[in-house]
């Protein structure tokens, strides 16, 4: 019993010590130019086992668990972006910007670790898992900084769908590395992706359309903020039990309520009340997690993924807001706006290396190497982005 009480003290203590520190970050945030995902990971780095171990063990094992839980509040605010009466103007931005964001990074990583001695199964796994953008830190970003401009919305828009396109691409990587290595069959692999991607989608509508019309019922126009989380986490809990995409998931639902759920919005806004506790949490474990010996293991192959990764994301967005005739900050600054890298990406290498254990270590390394670059950096070249897309915004 006194072990028990004790673990529970830890959790509780720990809980609460983040908690308070997330607010001192966040005075910081305010008077400096360092944005808070940044500090939170720093921070997380010095109280985890690589600083002073000061975060209990149970809260770090139990990182898994909070991340879902903050990336489906953000799954579902993301999915809030998606009314089809304000998208009528950034629809063909959105397409040509996300598509070629994906496209062309796979197609510069690919090209660029070619000159390797890796084999082209491994590099075009790694050049799929590079596609992908972290949405988290992003969305806290514009948050923090309160962005409302036409390309901090355009960013979150893009930002949602560009781990759909990710997924795609992967799917289509595995089943190639699938046939080529004569591990398994690729129609089987394609299969499995389609499911996890259409599979979260539908499952998404099947209870956004209720969801839609029956909340907000008990207070008129306002949806509680217990009705929010409970669809949110039934959602996602949903599809992890079905082995599908709970960001896609919760994404769809929070895109089909807020187009037919005309009575009301407030689903969206009670989330945003609460958002910040779990983003303290999510990017303090994260930077508890991160294990800096793989920067060790990054060599010039990891130095030659990442360089193409931000080239890739750089020049994709600009093809694909020049062909959509975007705006010359879009143009400009989208790309720099769309590194950050995190969870998802970890989530696919996992995958990748658990299909193909004889190329674990090289997977997992360069991958995870990668994501502590673009997940201390990105967020500081997103901030960045951002700001010089408002300062060059045309006066209204």
């Amino acid at each position: 019993m006194h072990e028990i009480n004790g673990n529970i003290a830890e959790i509780f203590v720990g809980l609460g010590g983040i908690l308070l520190l997330g607010t001192l970050t966040d005075f910081i945030g305010k008077r400096s130019f360092l944005p808070r995902v940044t500090l939170l990971l720093i921070l997380g780095v010095m109280t985890g086992e690589q600083g002073f171990g000061l975060i209990p063990d149970l809260l770090n094992k139990n990182f898994e668990w909070v991340a879902t839980s903050a990336l489906l509040v953000v799954g579902f605010l993301l999915g809030g972006q998606f009314d089809l009466k304000t998208l009528r103007g950034s629809r063909k931005e959105l397409v040509w910007i996300s598509s070629f964001g994906a496209l062309i990074t796979l197609s510069v990583v690919v090209a660029g670790l070619w000159f390797t001695s890796l084999s082209f199964p491994i590099i075009l796994i790694l050049a799929c898992i590079a596609s992908a953008t972290a949405p988290a830190p992003i969305v806290d970003i514009i948050v923090e900084n309160k962005e409302k401009s036409p390309f901090s919305r355009l960013l979150l828009r893009i930002v949602a769908i560009d781990d759909i396109w990710a997924l795609m691409l992967f799917s289509v990587g595995l089943a190639v590395m699938s046939v080529q290595l004569d591990n398994g069959n690729g129609t089987t692999e394609l299969l499995r992706a389609s499911f996890q991607i259409f599979g979260a989608m539908f499952l998404g509508v099947l209870i956004g359309v209720p969801a839609a019309q029956l909340t907000g019922r008990i207070t008129p126009g306002q949806p509680s903020l217990v009705e929010a989380l409970g669809l949110v986490f039934s959602c996602g809990g949903i599809a992890i039990w079905l082995d599908v995409s709970f960001l896609i998931a919760v994404m769809t639902m929070g895109a089909v309520i807020t187009n037919l759920a005309s009575h009301h919005e407030y689903a969206f806004h009670e989330i945003e009340n609460i958002e910040w506790p779990f983003m303290v949490v999510f990017f303090v474990l994260a930077g508890a997690s991160l294990e800096f010996e793989s920067l060790g293991q990054i060599s010039v192959i990891g130095g030659i993924y990442i360089v193409c990764r931000a080239a890739g994301k750089v020049l994709g967005a600009w093809i694909g807001a020049s062909l959509s005739q975007a705006s010359p900050q879009v143009k400009k600054w989208m790309g720099l706006a769309m590194l950050p890298q995190a969870g998802v990406e970890i989530g696919m290498a996992l995958i990748a290396a658990s299909q193909f254990p004889q190329y674990r270590q090289l997977i997992l390394s360069l991958v995870i190497s990668a994501t502590i670059f673009f997940e201390l950096v990105g967020p500081l070249l997103t901030q960045y982005a951002i700001k010089r897309a408002a300062e060059n915004s045309p006066s209204p």
